[in-house]
């Protein structure tokens, strides 16, 4: 998600492979603080073997360019920016507890609540509700693609979880999308997306996870 033309300050979402070693989360934030970035939030997107994906969400004057982010970020040792976008939603680290909270308290709307939750919880753009058995889109957030005609099919098998890339055009006037699939317990899937970077494993497994338990009670839609 790309800034407004013209567009500086604001809010930011910053992603960045660091090596897992002590120091190396305080180096980043003090390379951010130079930047005049005021670090409202750090999650833990993934660990790998001597590295960790950590997002930050950030807060930057008007005079500050996201550009000098990714300067700042760059220029420390063993430190790789993978994304940075204007982020326009609020957004917290207990996202998945606030989506199961207001699932359990509404079962038979725990489907539709995902979705709507999706774009904050999954830092997507865009999240729909699907029909297997039929074909269909019961649901969809507010920025998600719209018409009786979306092309499900370029989602892959609807009922395996999975992540992929979708090239530009594979929906009328939609540029090229990350997404990731995951199956509820019923015969409907989660489908989320947005235009970067591409979800990661525990992402993907985050979502399976809440589909799964969306999926319990009997659905609404």
């Amino acid at each position: 998600m790309a800034p407004p033309v013209g567009y500086q300050g604001g809010m930011y979402l910053l992603r960045v492979a660091l090596p897992d070693r002590p120091g190396s989360l305080g180096s980043v934030a003090t390379a951010l603080g130079h930047a005049q970035a005021d670090i409202n939030a750090v999650e833990i997107v993934e660990k790998g073997d001597g590295f960790v994906i950590d997002d930050f969400m950030l807060s930057i004057p008007a005079d500050v360019r996201p550009d000098q982010l990714v300067t700042a970020c760059s220029a420390l040792p063993g430190v790789e920016v993978l994304w940075v976008s204007f982020y326009p939603e609020n957004w917290g680290l207990h996202a998945d507890l606030d989506v199961l909270d207001a699932m359990t308290e509404q079962p038979h709307l725990a489907e539709v609540l995902l979705v709507d939750a999706a774009p904050s919880t999954f830092h997507c753009s865009w999240a729909l509700l699907v029909d297997r058995d039929h074909g269909m889109v019961l649901h969809r957030s507010a920025l998600a693609p719209i018409g009786t005609q979306v092309p499900l099919g370029v989602f892959g098998d609807l009922a395996v979880p999975h992540v992929a890339e979708l090239p530009a055009g594979w929906h009328d006037g939609w540029g090229e999308a990350a997404i990731a699939v995951a199956p509820c317990r019923t015969s409907r899937s989660i489908v989320i997306g947005r235009p970067g970077p591409e979800f990661r494993k525990a992402e993907a497994h985050r979502l399976r996870h809440l589909a799964l338990m969306a999926g319990e009670h009997e659905p609404a839609v």
